[in-house]
């Protein structure tokens, strides 16, 4: 179950909180965003908001000071003296912005992905169109399991996270109908080589790591997909994806 600190909406033109809708199947975009520590931080803070600019922009949605607005309604949404360890979404569509924070739970070792044959609308974007994925996420232990989302017999993404995968040390991503988000590319500056290209769902087998990665799942290694009786066979690149990870988090600044 998920554990909400708060949940607001506001209209666009005044700030006025009105009653709260999370937006899910609207016309919209969102991101999602780790706020950890006392004093807070965020990580990736500037970036996911550039993003998240990018996105209204491509959707039509970019109003007049509207980055200015949700600068203020966060910094309004945080508390100086409370300790975090929760996911910050900022949902946005015509009419509101909505914003909430639910407690961010850490994914365990001993963890599955259970295929799904769908692709997202618009999969290049953080859009709000994520009804059928939550039907499936809703119904799952999120320390535990995820979707890996699957079209055309390649597998694409999690229901949360990217995924890349690694054979023979060297690190693979689908290439394409995918959001790349800003821990991927965090990645990939750090690895310095990520090859994209199509991955049959029939050549999982041949991968000695499959990682999900993202603001929710920070690092996570897939330990089966039950599906096809996968099962990982190292920890490798888990434990220096983690390690760059943490020292990152190590030099995140103070929220303010």
């Amino acid at each position: 179950m998920v554990t909400y600190l708060s949940k607001k909406s506001y209209q666009h033109k005044t700030l006025k909180e009105i009653k709260f809708k999370d937006l899910w199947g609207d016309y919209g975009v969102f991101t999602t965003m780790w706020i950890f520590g006392r004093p807070a931080k965020i990580l990736f803070f500037k970036k996911h908001i550039r993003n998240l600019i990018k996105s209204l922009k491509a959707y039509n949605l970019n109003k007049p000071n509207i980055e200015k607005d949700i600068l203020k309604l966060i910094k309004f949404n945080i508390v100086l003296n409370r300790s975090y360890n929760h996911l910050f979404r900022v949902a946005i569509n015509n009419k509101m912005i909505s914003i909430s924070l639910r407690e961010r739970k850490t994914p365990k070792l001993k963890f599955n992905l259970k295929l799904v044959n769908y692709k997202r609308v618009d999969p290049e974007f953080k859009n709000l169109k994520y009804q059928l994925i939550l039907k499936y996420l809703l119904k799952m232990d999120n320390t535990i399991s995820d979707i890996g989302l699957c079209f055309n017999k390649n597998i694409l993404e999690s229901g949360t996270s990217n995924i890349i995968l690694i054979k023979n040390d060297n690190i693979y991503s689908p290439s394409k109908m995918i959001y790349k988000g800003i821990t991927y590319n965090f990645f990939k500056k750090k690895l310095g080589k990520i090859i994209n290209k199509d991955i049959p769902v029939n050549t999982l087998g041949d991968y000695d790591e499959i990682l999900l990665i993202g603001s929710g799942k920070g690092v996570t290694s897939v330990q089966t997909i039950n599906d096809i009786k996968w099962k990982r066979k190292s920890l490798k690149f888990y434990k220096i994806l983690s390690n760059f990870y943490q020292k990152e988090i190590l030099m995140c600044p103070k929220y303010n």
